[in-house]
Formats: C-alpha cells, sequence, structure tokens
C-alpha cells in the first residue's frame, strides 16, 4: 500500500489517512492508494463504516497542478481521470465519511462529494476554483453539485471559483455536519452513528431540477467578472448536461468538455500564471537559509494616496506603523482617507466595526521623527522626485537602528543614487507598491548594487506577510513594469497621432484583455505626474528619437485626468468617462503642424504595435538580467498592470503567438529587435525554454 495512504482501524470504523504533503494534492500513488485503502475496508468483516481524512494541514487541495501542465506540454487531453475510484467509493456497501479541515478544492471537493457523508471543522473550506485555471472540473464536480445545492447555486460557485467556509457550505447542503472539537474523534464518532443507517445516500441517486434563470444568472457573472474566457462557458454546458443525461452519461459528457479545456490555450496560460506566481519566490543567488529581519515595527514617510495605503497593507497584517507627513493637515487628510476606506469596508460587511477599530489603533500619525529609532522597516513614500527622497534618506540614516531596512517607494529612480546618501547601502532596498497599496497585490522588490541578502529576504517575507506577490527585480529605469510601460504608452500616444483616437486604441486594448485602456490608466494616475516622471530621464533620450506631442500639451492645459474632470477623456462626478472631440480636435491638429499624414488604423494593427513593444523591451530586461525569469515579468504584469492571466503574461503571450512571427512585425514596424529576442526566434525556442518551469 502507498505510505501516501494509510488504513487504520478503530473498532468497526476504517480511517483512511492521506498524507501527501504540503497540501495532500492527488498526485500519481494518492488515487491509487485510496482504491486499495477502500477495498481492503470494503472487505473486512470487522469494518461497518470508512471515514477519509487528510493528514497535517489539509484534507485535499485538488489535483496536482504540474500534472495538469505536463499534460499540456505534451499536447494530452485530459488530467488524471479519477472517475473509477469515485465511483468505487460511491458504490461502496458501507457508508463512507470524508472529514475535512483545511481545505477541499477542485478533486478534492469532489472526492468529498462521491462520499456518502460530508462533515468538516468550522474553519475549513470547499470550493471547485478550475476556473481560475481554465479547466472544467473533470470528476463529477458539475454533475454532483447542483445534485447537492441546486442548479444556480452549482452554476455561481464554479463560474466565480470561490471558496465557501463549512457553516455556509452546510446551509447550502454541500455539508452534512460541523464538527466542533477534534475532527478525528468527531468523525470516527459520526461514522459510528451512521454505520447501521439504509439506504446509504448516494448523491448520483439526487434528482436535479433544470434552473434557466440561474444558468443565465451565471452566464451574466462569467460576461462580467471572467471576461473573454472560455472555461466558465464550458462549465455551464456542462452543467446543463446533468439536467438533460442520466448520471453516468453526464460524467462522460463533463469528462468530454474537461478534456478539451485543457487543450486550450486559455488553460494553459492561466496554468502557467498559477506556477510563475510561485516561482517568483525562488531567487537564484539567494540560499533558501537567509534569515529575513524580524519585522514588528514599521514606519512610513508620507501620508498622501502611496503612504496612506502602504500604511492599510500593514496594519492589516497587524503591523504596528507609524506615518509621518510635514505639515498637519497633509496628515489629516490621509488618515481621514484611511478611516474613508475602513468605513466603507465595514459599511459592505467586509469585516467588522472592531477590526476597523484595532487596524486604526495600529496607525500612528505624527510630524516627527519619534519613534522611527524602533522601526524594523521605514518606507519613503514621497514625492517621486531624487532630490526629494536623497534627502529624506540622508535624514532617517541618522535615526534608524541599524539593522533597520530602507526601503523606498519609488516607482523609477535609482536605487543605487538613493542609497548613495546614507552609510549604510546594503540596508537599502526598493518596495514598489501599486496604488491603491492595500488593494493590489503586486510589490516590484528592487534591489540595488549593495543590497544586501538579508535585506532581500526581509523584503520578499514582507510580501507574503501582506499576502502580495512580491517579485525581485533589477535597478533599471522603470525597474520591470514601469520600464515596459513607457514605450508602450509612447507607442500608443504614436497611434492617435497617425489616425486613431485615445477611445479606440483602449477599446482594442480592452477587447484584447486588457483591465483598462491605456489612456483610461493614463488619466487615473495623473497626466501631471506622468509628465513630471518624463521630466526626470529628459536627458537620458537620444537626439533625434521620436517622442510623442501630446502628452505635454494636455499638461500645459492643466489637464491632468480624473483628478481635473478633463484628460485624455471628460469626467462626471462619478468619474465617468466620455470621449472629448476638444481632445481629438487637438490631436488632428498637432499631427497636421507635425506634418504626420494620418490614416485609418486597425485594431490589429493598435495590439500588436502595443503589446509587441512591451514584449520587446521585456527581451532586454531578461537578458540584462534584471529579472530572473521571462515567467517573472509574466507575474509582475498580470498582477500589477492588468494583463490578462488568461494570456499568461506578455513574454508567455509571444511564446503562444510565435517569436519568429513578432521578430518579423518588429521589423515591419521599424524597431530594433532586442537582441534576445532576436536569437531566440531565429533557433525556434522560446522565452519559456530559458526558465526551466513545467
Amino acid at each position: 500500500m502507498s505510505q501516501l495512504v494509510t488504513l487504520t482501524n478503530h473498532g468497526p470504523v476504517a480511517v483512511i489517512t492521506i498524507d501527501n504533503p504540503p497540501v495532500n494534492a492527488l498526485s500519481p500513488g494518492v488515487p491509487e492508494g485510496l482504491a486499495s485503502s477502500v477495498e481492503t475496508a470494503k472487505a473486512d468483516p470487522g469494518v461497518d463504516a470508512i471515514v477519509i481524512i487528510g493528514g497535517g494541514r489539509t484534507f485535499v487541495a485538488g489535483a496536482d497542478i504540474n500534472e495538469f501542465a505536463k499534460s499540456i506540454a505534451e499536447g494530452k487531453g485530459g488530467g488524471p481521470d479519477l472517475t473509477p475510484l469515485l465511483t468505487a467509493i460511491e458504490n461502496s456497501p458501507k457508508p463512507v465519511v470524508v472529514a475535512i479541515h483545511g481545505a477541499a478544492l477542485g478533486g478534492g471537493l469532489e472526492l468529498a462529494m462521491a462520499c456518502h457523508y460530508r462533515i468538516a471543522v468550522p474553519d475549513a473550506q470547499v470550493g471547485l476554483p478550475e476556473a481560475n485555471l481554465g479547466i472544467v472540473p473533470g470528476a463529477g464536480g458539475t454533475q454532483r453539485l447542483p445534485r447537492l445545492v441546486g442548479m444556480a447555486k452549482a452554476a455561481e460557485l464554479i463560474v466565480s471559483g470561490q471558496l465557501i467556509k463549512a457553516p455556509a457550505a452546510v446551509e447550502t447542503g454541500l455539508l452534512d455536519r460541523l464538527i466542533d472539537g477534534d475532527l478525528f474523534q468527531g468523525a470516527v464518532s459520526f461514522a459510528r452513528e451512521i454505520a447501521a443507517v439504509r439506504p446509504i445516500p448516494k448523491t448520483s441517486e439526487r434528482a436535479v431540477a433544470p434552473d434557466a434563470a440561474g444558468l443565465t444568472a451565471a452566464r451574466e457573472l462569467a460576461r462580467k467578472t471572467r471576461r473573454n474566457q472560455t472555461a466558465p462557458l464550458m462549465a455551464l454546458e456542462a452543467l446543463e448536461a446533468a439536467t438533460t443525461l442520466p448520471f453516468a452519461e453526464g460524467l462522460g459528457k463533463e469528462r468530454e468538455i474537461s478534456a478539451k479545456s485543457l487543450t486550450s490555450e486559455q488553460a494553459g496560460a492561466l496554468i502557467h500564471a498559477f506556477i510563475a506566481e510561485r516561482a517568483v519566490a525562488k531567487i537564484p543567488d539567494l540560499p533558501k537559509d537567509t534569515v529575513p529581519y524580524p519585522l514588528h515595527k514599521a514606519a512610513i514617510i508620507g501620508a498622501g494616496t502611496m503612504g496612506g495605503g502602504i500604511a492599510m497593507a500593514l496594519a492589516n497584517a497587524g503591523i504596528d506603523v507609524r506615518i509621518r507627513d510635514t505639515n498637519q493637515e497633509a496628515l489629516d487628510r490621509g488618515l481621514a482617507t484611511v478611516r474613508r476606506n475602513y468605513s466603507n469596508s465595514v459599511a459592505k460587511g467586509r469585516f467588522p466595526q472592531e477590526v476597523m477599530d484595532r487596524r486604526m489603533a495600529l496607525i500612528h500619525p505624527q510630524l516627527d521623527y519619534a519613534g522611527f529609532d524602533e522601526a524594523d522597516i521605514i518606507i519613503e513614500a514621497a514625492f517621486e522626485s531624487m532630490a526629494v527622497k536623497k534627502q529624506l534618506f540622508a535624514e532617517i540614516d541618522k535615526v534608524a537602528k541599524p539593522d533597520c531596512v530602507l526601503a523606498t517607494n519609488t516607482s523609477t529612480l535609482d536605487i543605487d543614487e538613493i542609497a548613495s546618501v546614507t552609510k549604510r547601502p546594503e540596508m537599502v532596498i526598493g518596495t514598489h507598491f501599486f496604488s491603491p497599496a492595500h488593494v493590489m497585490r503586486l510589490v516590484e522588490i528592487v534591489r540595488g548594487k549593495a543590497t544586501g541578502k538579508r535585506v532581500i529576504a526581509t523584503a520578499m517575507a514582507l510580501a507574503k506577510t501582506l499576502r502580495k506577490v512580491g517579485v525581485l527585480v533589477g535597478n533599471s529605469m522603470g525597474f520591470v513594469g514601469n520600464r515596459m510601460m513607457f514605450p508602450y504608452m509612447r507607442e500608443a500616444q504614436f497611434l492617435i497621432e497617425e489616425g486613431a483616437t485615445p477611445a479606440q486604441v483602449d477599446r482594442a486594448l480592452t477587447n484584447f484583455g486588457m483591465a483598462m485602456g491605456i489612456f483610461a490608466v493614463d488619466d487615473m494616475g495623473g497626466i501631471d505626474l506622468n509628465w513630471r516622471v518624463q521630466q526626470e530621464y529628459a536627458h537620458l533620450i537620444k537626439p533625434g528619437t521620436r517622442q510623442p506631442l501630446m502628452l505635454r500639451k494636455l499638461f500645459e492645459l492643466g489637464r491632468y485626468g480624473q483628478k481635473t474632470g478633463r484628460g485624455w477623456y471628460l469626467y462626471d462626478e462619478n468619474r465617468k468617462a466620455t470621449p472629448d472631440p476638444e481632445v481629438e480636435a487637438l490631436i488632428e491638429s498637432t499631427a497636421k503642424e507635425a506634418g504626420i499624414e494620418r490614416r485609418r488604423i486597425t485594431d490589429q494593427e493598435i495590439v500588436e504595435r502595443c503589446i509587441y513593444v512591451m514584449i520587446n523591451e521585456g527581451a532586454r530586461i531578461l537578458e540584462e538580467g534584471h529579472a530572473s525569469r521571462a515567467s517573472d515579468i509574466d507575474s509582475i504584469y498580470f498582477s500589477g498592470y492588468g494583463f490578462p492571466a488568461y494570456r499568461g503574461g506578455p513574454m508567455w503571450y509571444a511564446d503562444t503567438v510565435g517569436l519568429g512571427k513578432i521578430l518579423d512585425k518588429i521589423v515591419e514596424f521599424k524597431w530594433e529587435p532586442a537582441p534576445l529576442l532576436k536569437r531566440l526566434a531565429l533557433e525556434g525556442k522560446t522565452f519559456g525554454s530559458l526558465d526551466g518551469l513545467v
């Protein structure tokens, strides 16, 4: 019998324990061990009931994602087929109880639904999150779930991929009972209680009623929350089969649809995104045993949008934080925003008032550096000016304790130059949060030439503590995310000079899958900020290089975007954007003055020029070593820049298009191809081939 699965008898109850750390995935060996254990228990005359439970910290968090990735890489359809195992469990002449702690996800929940009874501790979670990976449940999930919770609820859960806590699962009928106290003992007692109950309840024998309204609502949910994604709609097709086909045929239909979903580009991209996000923690030159500095107290300089958001992120994680600004008005305004954000969350029922009170109590506003000498990390979140940041770092260098991490939230500026004003450049690092910092998942962690390994480990640990995606990057202009964003924004502005409109460019990009169009992004971030950042680096632009013409004009007109109600678009009191004929007329006159002949621009050209210019810059970043892996660039873009995860990130997307085709377009657009992209294209290789990920 597999050591991944063990069988022990406790009187008339056989307990089968899955022990495949860390998450008890149903990887090879586990299904076989389960099947063998179930057969042994069924044949034992001294056993009246069977319990299946997970060892360690969870029940079963689904199938092994690497098995799916290998299946896709090898061009095979379908993941591991659990149907024979689950059918054998459901047909057991002895009742089978599943006992859940931690989580029962994906194949883990499908296993649970095939059992006759489902019990759980109150803080357990259950769900079918396969849609997050672009796939459809393939082991009875779409056939058994509606039989337990009804078609409407099943459709909602599968389309959303959301997890629900055990108490809510009991209310829906997905679970039978909550167990307070020791789950093992509770499960054995429950199994004794139901051992003689007949008939044994089988999920497959329950009726399921058609629900056209529920399916329509689920399709609308998919349209709103999973724009352009195919797996949710395929899952709804499988769900419908539960009402039109006998159970066994429904399983076959589901298996067919699931296998088809696994062969899609979207599944490959989303599984890549899942693996890539976890790979960012593996830093090639950082020893695994590197010990981070302890982080109990933090301090922030700047109570503006970024400083306040970072303070919230720290307080949300239970970290005591001081926040300093130069005047009382700015401090009051910043804290009022923090309080308003928390109050909105309380009003929406996200957490109770006492949670807000506890978090607010961790944030201490002040006008001086008092207490900064006790901070384990100081994060500067002031105005994006090198002179300002150097002044602040010179000041905190004098007050911070020796082992305090000195971090800057700069989005573009040179970390080494900032560190040069301190006597401890090894303690300086970039922590580039994204706005709003308490919501956005990405933190670019920027290492300087002298940044110490313990400091890097500390910043990575902080990101994890804050439940964010921390990606280590090198110190170049704009780092990774903004360095690729700059040519993206330039190319979009060239397109409007040549004949497109801001609305057309944004529409083409959102249709491609971007969360927002680039001009809407510029208006949200602030045209004034974009302009000032460009001025910081104007001296680096080669003479004769084409530069966009419109940004300066909008800046000089005071059209700063949403904050002024006018930017690339017009904004109403709710910040709803509408195209502005005045801007479009200004674009036309500006192009005419510059001698640019305007023409019809297609959406395809917009997408190719905007996305391919990012890919080309990403290749340069990768070759220069400012990103460890192409997948790190992907993680930055789908977690912080709104790139559609179902396209895998810009570098993965480039591989799916084909680097040869992209190189041809780059030549056609008269750009200079990145040497790495050119070499890989000519060799018939991919960016992914450099990473070594599954």
